[in-house]
């Protein structure tokens, strides 16, 4: 009787963990976001907190953004991407120019990476074909992810420019 009730005690254990591992293979699209965003997040944010608040109006060329621009075009294609992608609402926040304070433009970053955090929490596989709508453009979930997480790749890199031509080593490089 005792090994009995061992024995089901084990195949339940057994049977839950092995749910959460399939559920977990099921859902690669995910868990790639996520991940992605998990180092992806901490990299840009390291970055743009190395780059001086004083070189935030820094451009490289006259046809390129600012570096508080950049900043601020990270955070906003956070907010739009996640929303869209997790099914969530876009949150409210107030107009931000560029020539607000480091603190500030950090504050944002930083907000935007936790609202993706959030948005992206409960996302699964199962919904990565359906069609969205991003601007005026239209996309599956799935490609929706890939966009996203290449602009962050593409972010660090140019926040990578900014920084060496500002004279400075981007965070992973000083490593």
């Amino acid at each position: 009787m005792h090994v009995n009730m061992i024995r089901s005690i084990l195949f339940i254990v057994t049977g839950a963990w092995c749910a959460a591992l399939f559920a977990q293979e099921g859902n690669k699209i995910a868990n790639f976001v996520r991940t992605a965003l998990d180092g992806r997040s901490k990299e840009i944010i390291a970055a743009t907190i190395e780059m001086p608040s004083d070189r935030f109006g820094f451009r490289p060329s006259p046809q390129d953004m600012t570096f508080g621009q950049l900043t601020l075009h990270v955070a906003d294609t956070n907010y739009l991407y996640c929303s869209k992608i997790g099914g969530v609402a876009e949150p409210a926040v107030p107009k931000m120019g560029d020539a607000e304070p480091k603190e500030k433009l950090v504050q944002r970053l930083k907000a935007s990476f936790d609202f993706c955090s959030t948005a992206l929490a409960g996302l699964a596989d199962a919904n990565k074909s359906e069609t969205l709508e991003i601007g005026q453009a239209r996309t599956s979930r799935a490609m929706a992810i890939l966009t996203l997480t290449g602009t962050w790749t593409d972010h660090l890199a140019l926040q990578a420019t900014y920084l060496k031509a500002s004279g400075h080593l981007p965070p992973a490089a000083a490593n």
